[in-house]
C-alpha cells in the first residue's frame, strides 16, 4: 500500500479565487501520499461554507475510500469540482484528513502567507 503522512501545516494558509480569499486557516494539515507532492486539506470550520455547493462528482481513491466534490459559486462565476472532500477515510493513516476539504491549485491559488 502507499505509504501516507499527515502532518499541521505550519503557519497560515489561504485559497484564493477571483474574488478574494475564501479560505484562510491556522489549522490546515498537510497530506503526502508516495512520491506525490503534499496537498493541503483544510477544516470546515476554516471555509466560507456558504460559496460552495455539492457537485454531482464523485471518485474514489484506493488509499483513502470515496471522494466528493464541490463547486465553489461566487461574484465572479462557478468553479466546477473545485474541491473534495473524504467525508469516510478508508486508510488510518490518512483518517486525520476525514472532512476535510482539499482544493485544486489548477483552479484556484492555494498558499502560505
Amino acid at each position: 500500500m502507499t505509504e501516507i503522512n499527515v502532518t499541521p501545516a505550519d503557519g497560515v494558509w489561504t485559497v484564493r479565487s477571483d474574488d478574494g480569499v475564501i479560505v484562510e486557516s491556522r489549522n490546515a494539515k498537510l497530506l503526502t501520499e508516495g512520491s506525490l507532492g503534499f496537498v493541503v486539506y483544510f477544516p470546515r470550520e476554516d471555509i466560507a461554507m456558504a460559496l460552495f455547493e455539492r457537485s454531482e462528482k464523485t471518485s474514489t481513491c484506493p488509499h483513502k475510500g470515496a471522494a466528493n466534490y464541490y463547486d465553489y459559486v461566487g461574484q465572479s462565476g462557478r468553479i466546477r469540482d473545485v474541491a473534495w472532500t473524504y467525508e469516510d477515510v478508508t486508510n488510518p493513516d490518512a483518517k486525520a484528513v476525514e472532512g476535510h476539504i482539499a482544493f485544486y491549485d489548477t483552479k484556484v491559488t492555494v498558499e502560505r502567507v
